[in-house]
């Protein structure tokens, strides 16, 4: 089957939850599969060269469309006005429209797959068969940021969720197949019909992702692209609440904050114990570096990769029901899980010297992950999908 996937980002770096999804669900479809991809980009200095070389591997072809900045501005200005979700408009543009509309005919794919609803109008009048994913419930969180912004961007943020929330419904019905990460977020899809949305949860690679053998120079770690909300959210509630509480009793405890772009709320917490590491061309050695991971968070939605990733490398993690909801790990067994700051701060004195405790949530998680999140499997459900559609569509034709 040939299948056109159209992205809202170029999968390259691989340090967006959108991209690593996107680049491990090429890579196994290309097995079986000829990929077309076209991705939009609106970095005007991103690397093209290096994501083509990466990418070119497992696809047929590999177009990236550049979205200009002033034509993005425009767009988000006509989306305003015209009832669109500002981050659909954002990434919708007449002449991209044109060059993909181009693209499927002269490739013409059996089947096309678009990646979060910004790319929805690009596909939803198309005749071919067709995918969305979802990935994460986006409006609901933003609705969760709506709930700890002040104004005026809590004004804007209430004004998008009801926007998006409307658009995700309204691109439903113009998909044949729709997936998302979690049940939890298929839940928050205001469809009447959200339970034909299947669940194609994120993998992590355990072949990428394994343990290394640096010395532990920090207590804790916690990573993520620095420039996302509920990441800097999340780093201060870390560094601003639950971090005295550790050092009340453990003064000497350090915090590495790993992940790139970090916003100004990010570097203003670094310290004497607290390290800003900004980007980092190996993620790995993030992991690798400290004793405990955590990830507290208190928004957003999907599926925390950051965690699966740690989990990998075998550093035992923890986390907020927030964040574990979409990947279900046993809470004492698997990860630790707190709400509050001291719950937290407990959870963390508890674990960073008790290495029998350490040992056992390693070994439990790394089973999770093997039975659950490897990518081959978690690519096969939709696989699956798309290959019954596909035959189905055949015996049509045949008849």
């Amino acid at each position: 089957m040939r299948i056109f996937v159209l992205l809202s980002r170029i999968p390259y770096p691989l340090e967006k939850g959108d991209k690593l999804r996107a680049f491990y669900q090429i890579k196994m479809l290309s097995q079986q599969h000829e990929i077309i991809l076209c991705a939009l980009n609106t970095l005007p200095r991103s690397d093209k060269q290096k994501a083509f070389e990466s990418l070119q591997p497992y696809c047929r072809s590999v177009n990236f469309i550049d979205l200009p900045l002033t034509g993005r501005i425009l767009n988000v200005v006509k989306a305003y006005f015209s009832g669109l979700p500002l981050q659909v408009g954002l990434f919708f543009n007449k002449k991209a429209a044109k060059k993909i509309r181009l693209l499927i005919e002269e490739y013409k794919p059996d089947h096309l797959y678009g990646q979060l609803v910004r790319t929805a109008p690009y596909l939803m009048n198309r005749p071919e068969t067709k995918t969305l994913d979802y990935q994460d419930a986006f409006a609901y969180g933003l609705k969760r940021r709506t709930e700890r912004s002040l104004f005026p961007l809590k004004t804007l943020l209430k004004l998008e969720y009801k926007q998006l929330s409307r658009f995700e419904k309204k691109a439903f019905d113009h998909f044949d197949i729709k997936t998302i990460i979690s049940e939890q977020d298929r839940e928050w899809i205001g469809h009447p019909e959200k339970s034909k949305i299947l669940i194609i949860k994120n993998g992590v690679d355990l072949d990428f992702f394994k343990p290394g053998s640096e010395s532990k120079e920090f207590d804790i770690v916690f990573t993520g692209n620095m420039h996302y909300p509920p990441n800097v959210d999340a780093a201060q509630f870390l560094i601003r609440e639950i971090m005295p509480i550790v050092w009340n009793q453990r003064p000497q405890t350090t915090v590495l904050i790993a992940g790139a772009s970090p916003h100004r709320k990010v570097l203003r917490l670094r310290s004497s114990r607290v390290t800003i590491s900004g980007w980092l061309s190996d993620i790995r050695t993030a992991y690798n570096s400290g004793k405990i991971f955590i990830a507290p968070m208190r928004l957003g939605t999907g599926l925390q990769n950051k965690l699966l990733e740690a989990m990998a490398m075998q550093v035992p993690a923890i986390t907020t029901s927030v964040a574990n909801a979409s990947l279900m790990a046993q809470d004492s067994k698997e990860v630790l899980i707190g709400e509050s700051a001291q719950e937290l701060a407990e959870r963390i004195l508890m674990l960073i010297d008790n290495k029998m405790l350490q040992q056992n949530l390693t070994e439990n998680a790394d089973r999770l992950l093997r039975k659950n999140y490897r990518w081959e499997a978690c690519t096969a459900k939709l696989e699956k999908s798309m290959n019954e559609l596909y035959k189905t569509q055949m015996t049509v034709k045949d008849v």
